[in-house]
């Protein structure tokens, strides 16, 4: 049996809980309090600078989201998975997509708005948070980093974080979600691919030996990288946007709406890419490069017993070493 990684294991589980820390934090910041909303508001409001440009690709990209492009790309996964002969993987990435999207919808109908008067138009729609396509497209995109062989894994995770960052920003663009919705969504995602990654990793303890991959050390760091710095300037642009935020947003220019649409859609970008960095930093420990069967040892691994052998020539047969059948 492997020995169990603590270390893999203890990371993935503080993976989870900074995620879910993160999600606790943006919720009570930007839908219980005053300030955090007003921030969402003026974010929200100004999308609609440049949305004639921008219309034709945010509807399409909205609209290829769906329960049956969810269900489509599901199977998919699971079939490269199964493909690849990892059962583990492919329960694991079903548990991701499946918990993913059934904790989003359970906190949007459990978490309360309050309206504190900042946006009275939206206040009878009530709670938005999470948004519920980010969580879809992230889902999918982190599924997709899991299944795909190591050698794809690095042009999967950027593929992966452009699309996702696509989606969450689209939702913002639409005006369908306010920037915080988006965000919760894809800390949601990645405290359940943590989530995920244990399971998996658990499901592989009774493999008495594996085979890993390389790192994409170089993708994660440019992911990572590029990430944090959307997140600087988000951070910038709300600190911008918050000198401003007790004026009505009639009284804004269009340069201040700008950037704190901008700011919002940085915020948006930076944590798709920074979660699909923290997925990739770990994936070729979680999934290894070869998983053997139960009876199959691995190159350099000790094997557990000598075969047996006989020597046939008493029985006047060709006088060489057989090696027989356990």
């Amino acid at each position: 049996m492997r020995g169990w990684p603590i270390g893999l294991a203890l990371w993935l589980v503080f993976l989870a809980a900074v995620e879910a820390a993160g999600f606790l934090a943006v919720w009570r910041f930007f839908v219980d309090s005053v300030q955090g909303q007003q921030l969402d508001f003026v974010a929200i409001t100004g999308n609609s600078i440049g949305r004639v440009r921008l219309e034709s690709l945010v509807h399409n990209t909205l609209n290829g989201i769906s329960i049956v492009s969810l269900t489509a790309a599901t199977i998919a996964i699971g079939f490269i998975a199964l493909a690849r002969r990892r059962v583990a993987l492919a329960v694991g990435a079903l548990l991701l997509i499946g918990g993913a999207n059934a904790t989003t919808q359970l906190f949007k109908a459990l978490i309360y708005r309050p309206d504190l008067g900042v946006d009275p138009e939206r206040a009878a729609a009530g709670n938005s948070l999470p948004s519920g396509h980010t969580t879809i497209a992230a889902s999918v995109a982190v599924a997709l980093v899991l299944v795909v062989p190591s050698k794809a894994r690095g042009p999967a995770a950027l593929l992966g974080a452009v699309f996702t960052s696509l989606a969450g920003v689209a939702t913002l663009s639409a005006g369908w979600h306010r920037p915080s919705d988006a965000v919760a969504a894809l800390l949601v995602v990645g405290a359940w691919a943590a989530v995920a990654g244990l399971f998996i990793v658990l499901a592989q303890r009774r493999h008495g030996g594996v085979s890993y991959g390389p790192p994409s050390a170089y993708t994660t760091l440019f992911l990572a990288l590029v990430s944090l710095g959307l997140l600087l300037g988000a951070v910038l642009c709300l600190r911008l946007t918050d000198d401003v935020i007790t004026r009505s947003v009639e009284d804004l220019s269009r340069r201040r709406l700008f950037v704190a649409y901008a700011g919002g859609a940085l915020g948006i970008t930076g944590t798709a890419g920074l979660m699909i960095a923290a997925v990739l930093s770990t994936v070729h420990r979680v999934v290894p490069h070869l998983v053997p069967d139960d009876e199959t040892p691995v190159e350099g691994a000790p094997l557990s017993s000598e075969l047996p052998t006989v020597d046939l020539r008493a029985a006047g047969d060709d006088p060489t070493t057989q090696v027989l059948p356990s």
